[in-house]
């Protein structure tokens, strides 16, 4: 079912209700049952909605993704709900009182900007995606704030708002999308419209090329209990040029100060694993700065110190054992300490995590960290616990 017009019925809302809580393993003896008094079209997609929610509970909570209309792709490329809620507050802290969503798919970003008491205007070209971005803004309470309109972003008059806030597509028929001129629409396209308005915001891949940043901008990358989310372009609202690296929850926010690449140096008693979101960002050095640390080779971004800090920007190890690239040697450590948890990071290693744990077969009670990476150049084994 392309159209979501029948799950709005009162029919429609009342089968919701029923299969919300539908374990998969039963769903096909709920169907049958379905079926003998509802229409077997409206079960399916009362069934397949139900999917969705339970899958967007994870970006939207639970409240509100019970509540909500979803499709497949608007479950796959929606923003999480706390990184959207951090943009919108960025918006209101600079005055936006008013907010163009262009390409707002199902309209999770529409509705972190209305909460943020902004009024949105919601474009996108999908009528089904249109359609469940209404229905999103009517069931939360939302649609005083929130305008939704099927339209081509291109031809859209926003001149009578603060602020433009475009998520392009990245995916196409074979997945996800690389380059920025082949976002629809692109990228070029997103940054003269966000140069015309007084602030905007691209959202655009993590993997965006530091040099496909206009200078006009300020690149922020977002990471969000660990897993980087997005890249942000910002325009009118920070410093041009500067580059930010943003920890969710916190906030916490680490800017450039173009500081050269750390010096290489031995492994001290603490490794530190900078945040994805500040790898992406090129700030490791300003990491490494903070340490009083350096790097342990000078194309890997594991920051080593004999001193334990406390950075909310970097995991913190500490390190018992520097071993040579050798399963044999590792796999006798572990024994001899009794290590049946073992965790395996890897960095600048060819050799896979899950290959290298069948190989040393760890048993016992305790615990331990092992990183496969390069020192110096050389391939190495440290070994350690977090700190």
């Amino acid at each position: 079912m392309n159209d979501l017009a029948p799950l709005l019925s009162p029919e429609g809302r009342a089968l919701l209700d029923e299969v919300r809580d539908t374990d998969p393993a039963q769903e096909l003896a709920v169907a049958t049952r379905l079926r003998r008094e509802h229409p077997a079209e409206l079960v399916s997609a009362a069934l397949g909605q139900a999917r969705l929610r339970q899958r967007a509970a994870v970006k939207f909570g639970a409240e509100d993704a019970s509540r909500m209309f979803f499709t497949p792709n608007g479950v796959e490329q929606s923003t999480r709900a706390t990184v959207a809620t951090y943009r919108a507050r960025r918006f209101q802290e600079h005055g936006v009182r008013s907010v163009a969503d262009l390409c707002c798919g199902i309209g999770g970003d529409a509705i972190a900007l209305a909460r943020a008491g902004i009024h949105v205007l919601a474009v996108d070209r999908d009528p089904l995606a249109v359609a469940a971005a209404r229905a999103n803004a009517e069931a939360l309470g939302l649609d005083g704030l929130i305008e939704v309109r099927e339209a081509d972003v291109t031809e859209v008059d926003v001149s009578a708002y603060d602020a433009v806030f475009v998520d392009p597509a990245r995916r196409g028929g074979r997945g996800r999308i690389f380059d920025p001129e082949a976002y629809s629409p692109p990228l070029s396209w997103a940054v003269r419209t966000a140069l015309e308005a007084p602030r905007a915001a691209l959202k655009v891949a993590p993997g965006i090329p530091h040099d496909a940043v206009p200078d006009a901008a300020e690149a922020e990358w977002i990471s969000d209990g660990g897993d980087v989310k997005e890249a942000v372009l910002w325009f009118g609202t920070g410093a041009p040029g500067a580059v930010r690296a943003t920890l969710l929850p916190g906030p916490y926010s680490l800017l450039s100060r173009g500081l050269p690449d750390p010096a290489v140096r031995r492994v001290g008693r603490y490794l530190y694993e900078p945040d994805g979101a500040v790898i992406r960002a090129h700030l490791v050095a300003e990491v490494a700065d903070e340490l009083g640390g350096g790097l342990i080779d000078p194309t890997i971004a594991y920051v080593t110190a004999d001193t334990a800090t406390e950075t909310p920007f970097a995991s913190r190890y500490e390190i018992t054992d520097q071993l040579p690239f050798n399963v044999k040697k590792l796999k006798a450590l572990l024994r001899e300490r009794r290590v049946g948890i073992l965790t395996v990071k890897k960095r600048g290693s060819a050799v896979e995590p899950e290959e290298l744990r069948k190989k040393v077969k760890p048993e016992g009670p305790n615990s331990a960290t092992v990183f496969m990476t390069r020192v110096a150049g050389a391939p190495t084994m440290l070994v350690g616990h977090p700190a």
